[in-house]
């Protein structure tokens, strides 16, 4: 596919966008002297915080970005001693957001962004123990078919022992393959599980399936009957990723809910994704409006809102360090059109657009072209955004923001 032409048409939240956002996955180039090696590695590592959650098969993207020369091996046959077109291209930039991808990586980007992977339909996460635990079966998936639940222990995968693994490394061998690739549909992995006193293997085939990237969770009351919260209580709406259709499936998510119920809107450790399906979502609490401009070369373009979202639902926003790039955008176009109270720390602050542009070996190079900006004129890039509430350590921000929320069910 060329990269060579911008995918997001001005004024239009529904348009099949195809501008990557660096921040979709953190295991980018990185240039400047912005992020620190910590940082990157705590991001490189996934869902290990708190704040990052359970991690699935599909957030592990069968796609790794590689810095300049590190696909240069002694032992490499002769016609793969070069460097490819794009990292050439990315090391001559100076671009600290740019990305090179060989044409096979960026294929698994593409998917991901899709959001479509091959596995077995697990989301995994360490407990205190230092042991990895099944957090969630996705349904209709070949571990849903087979009996595995939530609170299953995992205990091995092919054999090889999970405890003290990164859980990111444990997503890694439950999709398979080759590094960079994954497993082909149908191949078999054995996963060994426990449940209380027993222990078992099962066999699994993986398959192809859908990223849910949008979890509806209902919240009791942190007091029954307290004033300010209504009988609909609380839901937390939180969205992982903005891959294709996260848009739509958080306009039924939010569409199904109670009415006169407070939402919190949970986009701590969104790295990012589509920049149309934030403005998408954008228009599921706006009626209308704009969402953001931004820069491509000489041309300011803008995204809008579709009418007639819920506006009447009171709304909160969670955000975090590890809200990037189109969570950021969404958070700032709530936060600056007056829809929602932002609650959290300081976000990451990753507001520019990068284009992918193809090379003449077919490998792929994405470089930035501009940067965002909010409603209220604000420019996220480095500094990121600041929430109306900020939390300070030691703080639940989840019981700050319900706190907050309860304030906004009384004035409404």
């Amino acid at each position: 596919m060329s990269g060579t032409s911008k995918f997001v048409p001005h004024g239009s939240a529904r348009a099949e966008a195809r501008v990557l956002e660096g921040g979709r996955r953190p295991r980018r180039i990185l240039r400047g002297t912005g992020l620190t090696l910590v940082f990157a590695v705590v991001l490189a590592a996934g869902a290990v915080t708190e704040s990052w959650r359970d991690v699935t098969e599909g957030d592990a993207a069968p796609v790794s970005p590689r810095p300049v020369g590190a696909g240069v091996r002694e032992s490499a046959p002769p016609h793969q001693d070069a460097v490819h077109d794009a990292e050439e291209l990315v090391s001559r930039s100076g671009d600290r957001w740019a990305a090179a991808y060989t044409a096979r990586e960026y294929a698994g980007l593409r998917q991901s962004l899709d959001g479509r992977y091959v596995g077995v339909g697990v989301s995994v996460r360490r407990t205190g123990a230092d042991r990895v635990e099944i957090a969630r079966v996705q349904p209709g998936s070949p571990a849903a078919k087979s009996g595995v639940r939530a609170g299953d222990r995992l205990v091995a995968v092919d054999g090889t022992g999970t405890e003290g693994r990164p859980v990111t490394d444990v997503v890694a061998l439950l999709r398979g393959g080759a590094p960079g690739e994954g497993a082909p549909p149908g191949s078999r992995v054995v996963l060994g599980l426990a449940r209380g006193s027993l222990q078992w293997e099962e066999r699994l085939e993986r398959a192809r399936l859908s990223v849910e990237t949008v979890t509806v969770t209902p919240l009791a009351a942190a007091s029954p009957g307290a004033a300010g919260h209504s009988a609909a209580g609380v839901t937390r709406v939180r969205v992982d990723s903005f891959t294709r259709g996260t848009g739509k499936e958080l306009r039924r998510a939010v569409e199904g809910l109670p009415p006169g119920g407070g939402i919190l809107l949970d986009l701590r450790g969104n790295s990012g994704g589509l920049v149309a399906e934030a403005a998408e979502a954008a228009s599921v609490f706006l009626d209308g409006g704009l969402v953001a401009t931004y820069g491509d070369g000489d041309t300011e373009r803008a995204l809008y809102a579709r009418p007639g979202g819920n506006t009447a639902s009171p709304l909160v926003v969670l955000v975090d360090g590890g809200t990037m790039s189109a969570a950021e955008l969404l958070a700032g176009a709530l936060q600056d059109r007056g829809r929602a109270v932002v609650v959290g720390t300081r976000t990451f602050g990753k507001g520019s657009v990068q284009e992918p542009r193809e090379q003449p070996d077919g490998s792929v190079a994405e470089l930035t072209v501009g940067h965002y900006t909010t409603p209220g004129g604000r420019t996220f890039e480095e500094g990121g955004l600041l929430p109306d509430l900020e939390v300070r350590p030691g703080q639940d921000a989840q019981e700050e923001a319900r706190t907050v929320l309860s304030g906004l069910a009384t004035r409404s």
